[in-house]
């Protein structure tokens, strides 16, 4: 059974297990969308740090290259 919560348009109380209930699906719908937009921003930076990552070792590369070229093997 559910209980409406006083003052909360479309949260219900279960009375089986104390769970709430957001039946808004409106909210719902927002919620997840800033979900995903959270979760490809956190994608994005991680690819952005690989990226950095994969330079800093590229530029060491070359780095030591030139170091062998200029002190002639």
């Amino acid at each position: 059974m559910k209980y409406k919560i006083q003052g909360h348009d479309g949260l219900y109380k279960d009375a089986n297990t104390n769970g709430i209930i957001n039946s808004d699906q409106s909210a719902y719908r927002k919620y997840m969308q800033s979900v995903r937009l959270r979760q490809k921003q956190s994608d994005e930076l991680r690819n952005v740090v690989r990226e950095i990552n994969t330079l800093k070792i590229d530029m060491l590369e070359i780095k030591s290259f030139l170091k062998e070229v200029i002190n002639g093997r």
